[in-house]
């Protein structure tokens, strides 16, 4: 009997992982049609990294720590640029409201756009992330800046996923999507910034920043995952 039980549990769990990523497949088709998310958020990290770089005199002891909040800046930015822009145009070409009518549940679709998401917005850090090396002089380009990005931008996404489709529908939603997104991002900023700076200047190594931010993309994601049909469905 509990194999019986178990067999329909681990179907249903096959299901959810084979339309996750049958929705992120068409998200990133879409995309590679017209590279526009790509092309107008990666040129805005880039120009924000330069502009940075020439309104400070940068000196060599003050790059380890202005260059990390710089980096973030460009990034977060960047990605609620395209977060608006991908729900605003599902909103208004109407795929949005056909994925609504198919048989797939809610958390599935939202954790997809999260992945879809991540997956663009990294894209663009790849871009940005030898430039940012170049211009500010640090060591970017080490091992140790690929889990302080994967698990600041999943929080990014996580949280702009969510309030992303909320203003999607309202008139206002190019303003509205940073209004609500920014103060509930501020706590990934802090703690990306910090690790950040940990991998340039030991001084902030000490405090658990990578700890802070998964556990915080936990608690968003659990809780966006829950609520996301209640969003969509207004």
């Amino acid at each position: 009997m509990s194999q019986m039980k178990r067999a329909p549990a681990r179907d249903g769990a096959r299901l959810a992982w084979e339309q996750l990523w049958a929705i992120v497949g068409k998200d990133l088709r879409a995309e590679l049609r017209t590279r526009q998310a790509w092309m107008s958020m990666g040129l805005f990290a880039l120009l924000t990294l330069v502009v940075f770089n020439f309104a400070f005199d940068l000196r060599v002891q003050d790059q380890g720590v202005v260059g990390p909040g710089a980096l973030w800046v460009a990034f977060i930015f960047a990605s609620v640029l395209g977060l608006a822009r991908n729900i605003t145009l599902e909103q208004d070409r109407g795929p949005m409201d056909r994925l609504l009518a198919l048989p797939v549940d809610r958390a599935v679709i939202y954790l997809a756009k999260v992945v879809g998401n991540v997956i663009v917005i990294s894209v663009v850090e790849v871009v940005a992330l030898p430039v940012f090396a170049a211009l500010y002089n640090l060591p970017a380009l080490t091992p140790g800046i690929i889990p302080v990005t994967l698990l600041g931008t999943l929080g990014v996404a996580a949280i702009g996923t969510q309030y992303a489709a909320l203003a999607a529908t309202t008139r206002a939603r190019e303003l509205l999507t940073p209004l609500l997104v920014f103060p509930l991002i501020t706590p990934v900023v802090i703690g990306a910034v910090r690790a950040t700076e940990a991998l340039f200047t030991p001084v902030y190594g000490d405090a658990p920043w990578l700890g802070l931010l998964a556990a915080f993309d936990v608690i968003v994601l659990s809780l966006s995952a829950v609520t996301f049909q209640y969003v969509v469905e207004e």
